[in-house]
């Protein structure tokens, strides 16, 4: 995508009264008042000690901790994942909490689900599991475990406190036994799926996870029906307890190397720490090789240690080809992109380049926006396609060139939109799935000179259209609706178009048309920096790029983020001063929709020559101004010229004299 206007010498617009026409256009009906177009726009998060009026946490932000200790050991044969974790909650708020609720996400496939009385977003339709069973649920209480009752509703759990968690960094400890039978491929993200040298599984969602506690609604419990994730950040230690031949691949740092890896492997690893040539780690004949040895019955533990984050996945299959190769980061620091993949997947069309993949989108993400804060990125083909957990990308199978690289570009995107920012995708996806795809566009645009640019969202795109174009249809659609709006109410018919394709736009409306990049960078920078493992709200977004940019963009925020608000500006009439050339001339100009956008006025004369004037949005704060140009006899004039507004009449856009 890409939106940018012209160089041309900007000049300044003054209103002029014209007496004598060449020609107008007939008039139209037009849906366009500037008092509502201009009119204050409330948000809806209040400005208060915790959250500021420019944008960022205030002095009292606050928000909760939670670290989890996790044993967990996958039994092959029955497909069951059976688990105890121990949660370090940490109770930050200004409130004494009687209870806590944790998420189940494993009960979205339970029958009786919710999200499968809604038609929830589950691959395999009429295919059920039993969900997360509950063993037993304890709190520490004076160096003994005490059993606490428990409710379980949906995808939710509640745990009823035997003495309420006081405020101010009070600490509670609290221990889960569970268990649950893995869900095929038909689970989507979180599976199994048969290869030709053994299963992968692709283990997400699988733990009981903390609900958040925040100042904006106290517990935040939306069931879980499709749309994703708000979570609270720590640290995750996990051990996986799988057969001894199965590669483990997991966010975080592997703290066990000595006792799981071969000698060679961690040779190879310390070689592809250092290199940013692809290293091979585990060759497709080792695979072949093992895979053809009697299953081994020893089982090995995995360790991981995943430090600040707010979820943790993991891969576990006998199958897997890995390779890996140095990322380098800002400030000297790097990290290790690695990728697991079976044999099915090889190719240098295909999984071969997914490393090298992988290292230039995070590079280029760090560099762009905010330094990668991981020690690794995984990129892994299984059952899981096209889905992501901090520092790892589950991808599929069959993927190679360019839906590989798009796939893994946008999948490890997601680590900073929403792993690192860390908004409430269940209520504003378009925080994560908008903000990660207009990053991609960069990285599509920049890879190898834009090999597999540009970067296509539109589901009414064809390869080479104008973005501009393609949103039009959406924009007309009576039906579709605002980027504000739930996820799981806007359904699957609107959810990649809204969400994804029309929030990217918008941004690069704003970057490259709006504010230019000298202003918008800096502040979607700021907006990422000071809400780097925090919790954002909406109109925290919308308050901290007003304000650093500094631009009132009430305006934008209304047309195209809390309505679907229609662009049509149209030239009307051309008029000589005193009807001579040579005093100049005005041009009125016509806003027939609800939307506004600053614009780039041309004006072509007779003689060969050309001027450009940029309209800021303020010009349509009048009805129909009247634009002063230079002297001259003019052949043409056009609104913009270089078709970077979504205007759904171009056919009214100039005038031809």
């Amino acid at each position: 995508m890409k939106y940018m206007i012209s160089n041309a010498m900007l000049r300044s617009v003054c209103v002029v009264a014209a007496t004598a026409g060449l020609g107008p256009v007939a008039a139209q009906a037009s849906d366009f008042d500037p008092k509502v177009a201009f009119a204050a726009l409330p948000l809806p998060g209040s400005v208060n000690s915790y959250r500021s009026a420019n944008g960022a946490p205030g002095p009292a932000y606050w928000q909760n901790r939670v670290d989890y200790t996790i044993d967990a050991r996958i039994d092959t044969a029955t497909k069951t994942l059976t688990a105890a974790e121990t949660v370090d909650y940490t109770n930050n708020s200004p409130d004494t909490l009687p209870s806590l609720w944790l998420q189940l996400d494993q009960n979205i496939y339970r029958p009786d689900s919710r999200a499968a009385a809604l038609g929830g977003r589950r691959k395999g339709g009429e295919k059920f599991g039993e969900g997360t069973a509950i063993e037993a649920v304890e709190v520490e209480r004076d160096k003994a475990w005490v059993k606490v009752p428990f409710v379980v509703s949906d995808t939710r759990m509640n745990i009823r406190l035997d003495r309420p968690l006081r405020d101010a960094g009070t600490k509670l400890k609290f221990r889960v036994r569970y268990h649950y039978t893995i869900p095929g491929e038909w689970g989507g993200r979180t599976s199994w799926v048969d290869t030709a040298n053994g299963p992968i599984f692709d283990i997400a969602q699988w733990f009981p996870r903390m609900a958040v506690y925040d100042d904006l609604r106290g517990w935040d419990t939306l069931p879980y029906l499709g749309s994703e994730f708000y979570l609270e950040y720590g640290d995750i230690d996990y051990a996986v307890t799988v057969p001894a031949d199965m590669i483990v691949a997991g966010g975080g740092v592997l703290t066990n190397a000595a006792e799981v890896l071969t000698p060679l492997q961690r040779q190879r690893l310390a070689q592809a720490a250092a290199s940013d040539a692809t290293v091979m780690i585990r060759t497709p004949d080792e695979v072949k090789r093992d895979s053809a040895a009697p299953a081994a019955r020893p089982e090995k533990t995995w360790r991981y240690h995943f430090a600040n984050t707010r979820d943790a996945a993991f891969s576990a299959s006998r199958a897997f080809v890995w390779d890996a190769a140095r990322m380098n980061l800002p400030g000297g620091k790097t990290a290790l992109a690695q990728s697991v993949y079976p044999t099915e997947s090889l190719g240098d069309a295909a999984w071969g380049r997914s490393t090298e993949d992988m290292k230039d989108a995070v590079e280029r993400f760090s560099q762009h926006w905010y330094a990668y804060p991981y020690p690794t990125a995984w990129s892994i083909a299984g059952g899981s396609s096209g889905m992501e957990y901090p520092g790892m990308a589950f991808d599929g199978i069959a993927d190679k060139g360019k839906e590989l690289f798009w796939i893994t570009a946008h999948e490890i995107g997601h680590t900073w939109y929403p792993m690192i920012v860390g908004s409430n995708e269940r209520r504003d996806a378009w925080m994560d799935e908008g903000f990660n795809t207009f990053i991609d566009t960069f990285e599509s645009d920049e890879f190898k000179g834009g090999v597999y640019g540009p970067k296509r969202d539109s589901e009414y795109a064809e390869h080479g259209g104008n973005p501009v174009d393609e949103i039009l249809p959406l924009l007309a659609d009576k039906d579709a609706p605002p980027i504000m709006s739930y996820p799981d109410v806007m359904g699957e018919k609107y959810r990649h178009s809204v969400s994804y394709f029309k929030t990217a736009l918008g941004l690069r409306l704003l970057r490259d048309v709006i504010l230019g990049p000298e202003r918008f960078d800096p502040a979607f920078r700021k907006y990422t920096a000071d809400w780097a493992f925090k919790h954002p709200a909406p109109s925290d977004f919308f308050r901290e790029i007003s304000s650093e940019a500094g631009e009132d963009l009430d305006w934008f925020w209304r047309g195209w983020f809390f309505n679907n608000w229609q662009l049509d500006l149209a030239v009307t009439n051309v008029s000589y001063t005193d009807g001579e050339p040579a005093k100049g001339a005005g041009v009125t100009i016509e806003s027939r929709d609800k939307l506004v956008m600053p614009v780039v006025l041309e004006v072509k004369y007779t003689d060969g020559h050309a001027t450009r004037i940029r309209l800021p949005v303020e010009t349509w704060m009048r009805v129909k101004p009247v634009i002063a140009v230079p002297a001259g006899r003019i052949a043409s004039v056009t609104l913009d010229p270089d078709h970077v507004l979504p205007d759904r009449d171009r056919s009214n856009n100039a005038l031809v004299l």
